[in-house]
């Protein structure tokens, strides 16, 4: 087991202007026109419920600012927390919140709403920030963020096909002493990382406060299923690492690992109204 450790500056890599001002909870991926491409979350009031798509930037690599290429996913409704992941020749956006909303698309630039489909989901599994995790070319889990008798959870989920999910259970829970207890789960954002045999799970712990904002967790298990029980200092589950980063992606780059971090415009993030990129080492 090795902990991640944040080795160097934050640097602005997207910063919206047409579609937005802010960037919050985002994914980034690599597609077949060999660019990085980021959706995340935008508005320009800075409100939860104003946020009903996606800005929509790319670039080449990872050390100078994405262009600005739109916006995606603008139905209407509320759009948190896209996912994309590659299979064959189409790219599929997982977002929220509930119920889980489904996006594929052939380019990444155009984006076409298609069921999804999600069995023996209890309520309030599952209600925003998926992560989906391939595990071999015909096994997905999918983590989200959720409750379970209200704390927060992160539910689990697998597919074959990455359009009919089963609930799996739960692959983190809160504990009995678990120190935040805010309403909608106070576990935020997971991101899983398969690294020498061992899988991490970075995820955002926090109350929306400005004390824990920026607090991502880091978890690690031999088993992509099951990461345990948090209880805060009082527990035997212990994070092997607390970085300060908010909803972090964990990108890889010509061997070279990245994290990134983002949020609103009135929280302390290293860079206002955008998403930062900073080194990242394993020790």
């Amino acid at each position: 087991m090795k902990k991640p450790v944040i080795a160097g500056e934050w640097q602005v890599l997207f910063r919206p202007e047409k579609n937005g001002n802010y960037v919050n909870d985002h994914t980034v991926v690599r597609g077949a026109d060999g660019l990085w491409h980021l959706y995340g979350i935008t508005s320009f009031g800075g409100h939860s419920y104003e946020e009903r798509y996606f800005a929509h930037g790319r670039g080449a690599r990872l050390d100078a600012p994405f262009e600005e290429c739109g916006r995606v996913v603008d139905r209407g409704t509320l759009a948190w927390a896209p996912c994309v992941i590659g299979k064959g020749d189409n790219y599929y956006m997982f977002y929220g919140p509930s119920p889980t909303s489904l996006a594929v698309s052939f380019d990444m630039f155009e984006w076409y709403g298609y069921p999804v489909t999600l069995l023996d989901e209890p309520p309030m599994a599952a209600h925003r920030d998926h992560f989906v995790l391939k595990l071999d070319e015909n096994r997905y889990l999918m983590y989200v963020a959720g409750t379970r008798d209200g704390k927060g959870a992160i539910s689990l989920f697998s597919s074959q096909d990455l359009l009919t999910w089963r609930f799996e259970g739960f692959a983190l829970t809160s504990g009995g002493r678990a120190p935040l207890r805010n309403g909608c789960g106070a576990m935020e954002s997971p991101f899983v990382l398969k690294k020498d045999g061992l899988f991490y799970l970075f995820l955002t712990y926090t109350d929306c406060s400005d004390e824990t904002y920026n607090d991502t967790l880091v978890f690690c298990s031999a088993d992509p299923r099951y990461f345990g029980e948090y209880d805060g200092e009082a527990g035997a589950l212990q994070p092997i690492a607390k970085l300060r980063a908010h909803a972090a992606e964990i990108l890889i780059e010509d061997g070279r690992y990245f994290i990134t971090t983002c949020g609103w415009l009135d929280k302390p993030v290293p860079n206002r109204g955008c998403v930062s990129v900073a080194p990242l080492e394993w020790v």
